[in-house]
């Protein structure tokens, strides 16, 4: 089992965390993360955008000119595609991106994030955080503790009003509850800050 060292708020190391090799020291899987990220970006856009057909754009009912005669091409409608102000050829219509990833692989590629995280260090274990009042200055005070410069995710074992607004305007900076964690939030930020707690929801949920 990988053994991380684990810290309170002052970046001082107070002891040691056993993390289960089932979810923390997993063969990375680099396909299975890829895929996971895809998913979730998928899963997240609205498919709002939309265009309009030839059938759809106001006017153009009338035949501009006569059939035959005129010596110019033909045209049925001031609104075909290729008039300007016309409709658009196979534009986007509203659609549903989402697609559903099968739990193995989403379950792989979590613990190969996990993982990937304990094997660069980039696992930040820290005793416990509990704020006496929202203070955006004491998770930069954290932050600092600990040479955090670039992003961040902090993972709570349950949900903390006064972590989350406190981190909330810090940009880069992202809270989020054990239950909840993704491959796309850890891959994203460089660093992972998670409690002695949060470990073990994490091993009791996804183990």
């Amino acid at each position: 089992m990988p053994k991380v060292p684990v810290y309170n708020l002052n970046a001082e190391q107070v002891g040691e965390i056993e993390l289960n090799d089932n979810i923390f020291g997993v063969d990375i899987n680099v396909p299975a993360m890829h895929q996971a990220v895809v998913n979730y970006l998928a899963n997240q856009r609205q498919g709002t955008h939309s265009t309009k057909t030839r059938g759809e754009v106001r006017g153009g009912g009338r035949k501009p000119w006569r059939q035959k005669g005129t010596g110019r091409a033909r045209q049925g409608s001031i609104r075909a595609p290729q008039w300007i102000k016309g409709g658009v050829v196979f534009g986007p219509k509203p659609r549903d991106y989402s697609y559903k990833l099968p739990k193995k692989i989403k379950r792989l590629a979590l613990k190969s994030a996990l993982s990937s995280k304990v094997k660069d260090n980039d696992i930040i274990v820290l005793e416990d955080l509990k704020l006496p009042q929202p203070k955006t200055k004491e998770i930069v005070k954290l932050l600092k503790n600990f040479n955090v410069e670039k992003k961040a995710l902090i993972v709570v074992p349950e949900k903390d009003e006064i972590v989350e607004r406190s981190a909330r305007n810090i940009p880069g900076v992202k809270t989020m509850i054990a239950n909840n964690i993704n491959t796309y939030e850890i891959l994203k930020h460089n660093k992972f800050i998670v409690t002695k707690d949060a470990i073990l929801k994490i091993e009791e949920v996804f183990a």
